[in-house]
């Protein structure tokens, strides 16, 4: 079973949970994976994901949740 991390980002203001998923993923475990939930797609960090060599997935439940999955590529 891979490590997951989970941040619950929902009720955080800008810019906590981009802080708080990238203190998480300097600290990701090699094959580990972030879940990040947002009211929002997370622009800015989908480009420094680009840039670091991480692939995500993104899925939105039925409250407008955005369910972010992070892996290392």
């Amino acid at each position: 079973m891979p490590d997951v991390k989970l941040i619950d980002g929902r009720d955080l203001l800008p810019p906590e949970p981009l802080e708080l998923a990238l203190t998480a993923l300097d600290g990701l475990p090699a094959g580990g994976e972030l879940v990040l939930l947002l009211y929002c797609q997370p622009q800015p960090l989908f480009g420094i994901l680009r840039q670091n060599g991480y692939t995500w997935t993104e899925t939105v439940q039925d409250d407008g949740t955005h369910e972010i999955r992070i892996r290392k590529a």
